[in-house]
């Protein structure tokens, strides 16, 4: 099955030029004798399962919607998924095949957006964070509780410290406008609970400071501190670009910082 890239509108998807708002539904009925004609080897009968469950996708990706990718990306990697799902699907497991398809659709996406984190890790790291997470489960099996980050580095023979590391890698980003409380008004916001260390009460005092005290110089003074300290220029820039020497700058610039710190203080 050829997939293009296709335009995403809310509950309206384009693929190929066709609307899935048409695409049929499989009754399970049909499900199951697709699936039996697909054991014989029948690649139409397999096209069917796959356009008959795109609408399965479309509705896993929106659980993705706030993670900034492009829509049309995560629903090409969640066809990726569906189909995985319909080749290794058994029709004598006594389950639905929703059941069985939507936890390797969201698979196959978080597989996507780990891979393509802004945050690279390496995959040696990724490797033992998979390999912890997959320890702990059968650790939590097998004592009937959760296992402490000691038994889980001996089991592994590695050291705590790095198995931190390792979980802490494959994190995803949080957005700092991601909302982590809401009572029915304003939501409160991860940037909401981030201390400033640097804008604290005397900082903006400050700030207030020099720019009441700005107001005190002549204007070529005003204009060499806002080239140097606010545009980041060099003496020299800021000599060419106001037709002085760099001397007359330099003289210029160590008069208004001394008329500032003495309105400051």
């Amino acid at each position: 099955m050829m997939l293009s890239r296709g335009a995403v509108f809310l509950n309206k998807v384009e693929i190929c030029g066709v609307n899935t708002a048409k695409l049929p539904v499989l009754k399970n009925k049909e499900m199951r004798e697709l699936f039996a004609q697909m054991g014989k080897g029948d690649l139409q009968a397999r096209d069917k399962l796959v356009n008959g469950n795109l609408r399965l996708v479309l509705s896993v990706i929106q659980r993705f919607n706030n993670r900034g990718e492009m829509v049309d990306d995560l629903f090409q990697v969640g066809c990726v998924g569906l189909i995985k799902a319909i080749d290794n699907f058994d029709l004598g497991q006594n389950v639905k095949f929703s059941t069985y398809a939507v936890p390797m659709i969201i698979g196959e996406i978080r597989r996507y957006l780990r891979d393509n984190t802004p945050v690279r890790v390496s995959r040696s790291l990724r490797d033992i964070a998979y390999k912890v997470l997959q320890v702990r489960d059968q650790m939590a099996h097998r004592f009937s509780r959760e296992p402490t980050l000691e038994e889980i580095a001996k089991e592994l023979a590695v050291a705590r410290e790095e198995i931190i590391l390792a979980l802490d890698s494959i994190q995803e980003p949080v957005s700092l406008f991601e909302p982590i409380y809401n009572d029915g008004g304003d939501p409160i916001f991860v940037m909401d609970q981030i201390r400033d260390e640097k804008n604290q009460d005397a900082s903006w005092l400050e700030i207030i400071s020099i720019k009441d005290a700005m107001h005190k110089l002549n204007e070529r003074e005003k204009l060499i501190l806002t080239l140097r300290f606010y545009r980041g220029k060099t003496q020299m820039e800021v000599a060419d670009e106001i037709g002085i020497s760099q001397a007359q700058v330099s003289r210029l610039e160590k008069s208004a910082l001394g008329q500032l710190r003495k309105h400051i203080q």
